[in-house]
């Protein structure tokens, strides 16, 4: 990612949290003109219009911090739970945005339940890292938690936003879908599997 996106975006984010703490009018029309500079610049980088872009970072309010991605990676007989996404046809670990109300672990086993059909239990925090230094850009800045989880019953069963559940060997891991997880990853995973008492990795 370039650094005029990165600055846009820092931009952006201060834009928001200005306009959420500004005291008078004039404070809110200069936080407003930031932001509109922000966004201007962050569509015309992805060659986009700028009023999505605008709706996308306006849904944030408040003190603007990164959203929290979680991902959970099951083992069974030597291989990993993947599922494969409907929106690119690739394959990741179970996971998605936390809800607010759910603890992480919740959050991890509710979606692995939800994407895979699988049962599973957070046992161990493999990761806590910013999502950008890894993976594609994108608008939102995320923070990415994956979870070692233990497989405690259920069954293979795809969802609305899956199309196929399937475990994979180390050395035979399908397309993945690569804004969700990598194969450094996940073999990072593997190796905290195979070595329970690894720290967590975190940045």
């Amino acid at each position: 990612m370039s650094k005029q996106v990165e600055w846009a975006k820092r931009i952006a984010a201060l834009a928001r949290t200005g306009l959420f703490y500004a005291n008078t009018h004039y404070d809110e029309e200069r936080y407003q003109q930031l932001f509109d500079i922000a966004s201007d610049m962050l569509a015309d980088a992805a060659d986009t219009d700028a009023v999505p872009v605008k709706l996308m970072l306006a849904a944030d309010d408040g003190y603007i911090t990164p959203k929290v991605d979680v991902r959970g990676a099951v083992f069974r007989d030597g291989k990993i739970l993947l599922v494969r996404e409907a929106v690119d046809g690739c394959w990741t670990l179970p996971g998605g945005w936390a809800d607010v109300g759910d603890a992480p672990s919740e959050a991890v086993e509710r979606e692995i339940r939800e994407e895979s059909g699988y049962e599973a239990k957070a046992v161990k925090l493999l990761a806590l890292e910013d999502r950008k230094r890894r993976h594609p850009p994108s608008l939102n800045e995320v923070y990415k938690a994956a979870f070692l989880c233990e497989l405690t019953g259920g069954a293979a069963r795809t969802s609305a936003e899956t199309t196929a559940v399937a475990w994979f060997r180390e050395d035979e891991l399908p397309p993945l879908s690569l804004s969700r997880v990598t194969d450094g990853q996940i073999k990072r995973w593997f190796r905290h599997w195979r070595q329970r008492d690894l720290p967590t990795e975190f940045d």
